[in-house]
């Protein structure tokens, strides 16, 4: 692969908390290169604009002072052949294909002839807000939206000059269409795209390059497109990280403290290295200053049949208990903590004429994607190459490159296919990665000149730490005489997902993990007299983002108590929403609409059946569900969900689809089943048997229906997890009159 050279990244928490990463040379984003074989590289990063040819000619400008400072690169064979590099993991959620088809469609390409892989890591890949390469927060399209459609155009325009310089005509006089450049009267003559590649890479970039501005006028985007990746995945072909094989590679798994932050001070390693394919047993530092004991074997089979015959004696911290966690959080809940939000007269509640008063609980949850973690490292004397399915590049790059003592520059991060993130893959410390480089270290130290591979067992996920904090919310509303509010005093409960991170200067004002708070103090609600405050105790438990991060508690307690407010109003239930929201609200009353007109909202339902509804905003989009549901042996049954999202122009509805209706599993599975409980520090869950997700006879029927947008795109893979476990319980309660306080669903409590 032909990587551009770039300058060693900084540090990881100077990249965050200064400006450096914004201030990236010219030379950094502006650079054409060639290809062995021939063909054209672009690596072009904004602001490169303008507009010349044939009808897009009146093109969108993006005036030279963008904000977008992200870098793509486009590679146009001799055969017309386009390769998109793509700058974000492809986890399942379809980036490979819809940011393809971004560059596609102002380079005005043959789709047909378009592939995408995984780009390289490199500072000219950061993400633009946050001056790293990244994958996370459903921003993938969003920060892409202008970069990939005006690289897509850039290297149309180096074409075109091409053409014009080899035809001897002026630029203006030559169109594009699906990959051939055709001229305008005169000759007529046409030229296929590739066989100008070799003559435009030696042309400096354009200042400015037109992007269409019409989206009646895109031929991909809007389209709903298969994914590029598709045939690979369900051939086998596609490489995930915990398929990577290379010569002489052993594999490693490793026993971890039972406790977090625990140390291995005794091993008895005699019956694993009699194991048959068992090359070392070793110590190793494991995430949180524990230390553990790693076993390396030819495979992942003597690997594992080995670890279950260590004898090893633990130094173990003193673990907490969910239960007296539980207790703690809700004592805490009872007064006011650090200030969130601040409207209006604290003492509204007093003269309310009725009262809502409610307490929610909400536990750990694992990310338990389908394919654990795995991490794979050749480790030299000075050089390293890592394979991961890493949604954070920069940042797994540099922390690799300390464990192994060497330079960023020295480092080679390899991003995979991951099945499946969730946010797990997102780790500020790089905890799976910097624990297979140290394996590596110590394989090195033991004379084991080998490439390694460390793998996750599902029961090493699942007790792995690194989970949605566990969670509890007070909150009294106070409502007047025709039920509509008055007062809202909230108290949260949690972790600090950021505190003692690099991102603890982005996410964390006076105090405040604002990620713990976002859904709450942003409401689109009009709720008078709001008075919010958190605690953030701490605990012996690693926690992170989540899919949908704060949103997947906080839409739960607001979703809810509405449709109770919407209860004591006696209204129904979308109509109170739609009072409460002012006319600036205009996507969210599109929503409602849509998925009001969808779900036969208005239609009475057999005997049994319940139908709830809710609607949150996050990640810039607007989604709501309703679920239709009855209660079987005393257990919830979902039988029919019926989505609708406002997520800006749709840029393959394909995605979006898999996207809502993926989100919208994964909150079920959470609300139906998702717990991590702790007895005396060890967690309780191991595999999929007590930590069950949603199974094929589970799944209810789903729609999803896109509002027509021509606005730019928001985020699509979490807006559909935080409304469906709200919209499950409104319909329990408008089933039965039982409110649930909390999650998973409990209908004996």
């Amino acid at each position: 692969m032909h990587t551009v050279p770039t300058e060693a990244g900084p540090g990881i928490v100077e990249s965050l908390s200064t400006e450096r990463a914004r201030r990236i040379s010219r030379r950094d984003f502006l650079r054409v290169t060639g290809m062995a074989g021939g063909g054209l590289m672009l690596a072009i990063g904004l602001p490169i604009d303008g507009g010349r040819g044939g009808r897009l000619a009146h093109a969108q400008q993006t005036p030279a002072t963008s904000p977008y400072r992200p870098a793509a690169f486009i590679r146009i064979g001799t055969d017309d052949s386009v390769t998109v590099l793509i700058n974000k993991l492809e986890m399942g959620q379809g980036v490979l294909t819809s940011m393809a088809m971004l560059a596609a469609e102002d380079l005005d390409c043959d789709w047909s002839k378009v592939s995408a892989q995984h780009a390289p890591t490199a500072q000219v890949y950061a993400h633009p807000a946050f001056g790293i390469q990244m994958t996370r927060g459903s921003t993938s399209i969003s920060s892409s939206w202008q970069q990939y459609r005006t690289i897509g155009a850039t290297a149309r325009l180096m074409l075109i000059e091409a053409a014009a310089r080899q035809w001897g005509v002026a630029a203006d006089r030559i169109d594009t269409r699906a990959g051939m450049l055709i001229e305008i009267g005169g000759r007529k003559r046409r030229a296929s795209y590739g066989s100008l590649a070799e003559a435009a890479m030696q042309l400096p970039a354009p200042a400015r390059a037109g992007i269409k501005a019409d989206p009646k006028d895109f031929v991909i985007i809007g389209k709903p497109t298969r994914r590029l990746d598709s045939r690979d995945k369900v051939s086998g072909r596609a490489e995930f990280g915990i398929d990577k094989k290379l010569p002489g590679l052993r594999v490693a798994v490793v026993a971890r403290p039972p406790v977090f932050g625990g140390r291995a001070i005794k091993v008895d390693p005699e019956k694993a290295k009699a194991v048959k394919g068992v090359v070392a047993v070793l110590p190793v530092q494991v995430d949180r200053g524990g230390t553990g004991v790693a076993v390396i074997a030819d495979g992942y089979w003597p690997a594992i049949k080995a670890r279950e015959l260590l004898a090893i004696e633990w130094a173990l911290p003193v673990g907490i208990s969910t239960t007296e966690q539980l207790a703690q959080y809700r004592q805490l809940a009872q007064q006011p903590g650090l200030p969130a939000r601040r409207d209006g007269d604290t003492s509204a509640l007093a003269g309310a004429a009725r009262r809502i008063d409610a307490e929610f609980a909400f536990p750990y949850l694992a990310h338990a994607p389908m394919e654990p973690l795995s991490c794979t490292v050749d480790l030299q004397a000075d050089r390293m190459t890592v394979w991961c399915g890493s949604q954070l590049q920069t940042v797994d790059q540099v922390l690799a490159a300390a464990a192994a003592g060497l330079k960023q520059e020295q480092v080679e991060l390899v991003t995979t296919f991951a099945g499946g993130g969730f946010g797990r893959r997102a780790n500020p410390t790089a905890d799976y990665v910097v624990e297979a480089v140290r394996v590596a270290r110590e394989m090195k130290k033991a004379g084991i000149d080998a490439p390694v591979k460390v793998v996750w067992s599902r029961e090493d996920d699942i007790r792995g730490g690194y989970y949605r904090p566990l969670h509890v919310h007070r909150v009294s509303v106070g409502l007047d005489d025709k039920g509509m509010p008055v007062g809202w005093q909230h108290v949260v409960v949690g972790q600090s997902i950021v505190k003692g991170s690099a991102f603890e200067k982005a996410f964390v004002k006076d105090g405040v993990d604002q990620t713990m708070t976002e859904g709450v103090v942003d409401t689109p609600y009009r709720l008078p007299n709001m008075q919010v405050s958190v605690h953030h105790p701490s605990a012996n438990v690693p926690v992170l983002w989540w899919r949908s991060i704060g949103h997947s508690h906080t839409a739960f307690v607001m979703e809810t108590l509405i449709d109770e407010m919407a209860a004591a109003a006696k209204q129904d239930p979308i109509a109170y929403r739609l009072a409460l929201l002012d006319n600036e609200h205009a996507r969210h009353r599109a929503v409602l609409a849509l998925v009001r007109a969808k779900s036969d909202w208005d239609k009475p339902l057999p005997n049994g059946r319940g139908r709830g509804v809710a609607v949150h905003e996050s990640f810039g989009s607007v989604c709501a569900h309703v679920a239709e549901v009855s209660i079987e042996d005393k257990r919830v049954r979902v039988h029919r969900v019926t989505s609708a999202i406002d997520c800006g122009t749709a840029v393959n509805p394909l995605t979006i689809e898999a996207q809502v209706q993926s989100a919208m599993v994964f909150g079920l599975s959470a609300a139906l089943y998702g717990r991590i409980t702790l007895a005396n520090g060890r967690v309780e869950q191991g595999n999929f048997t007590d930590y069950p997700l949603l199974r094929f006879d589970e799944m209810p029927q789903m729609s999803v229906h896109i509002v027509p947008s021509a606005a730019a795109p928001t985020g699509v893979g979490e807006p559909g997890t935080p409304p469906i476990a709200p919209a499950v319980a409104n319909a329990v309660a408008a089933l039965t009159g039982k409110r649930l306080r909390g999650l998973p669903f409990d209908l004996s409590a």
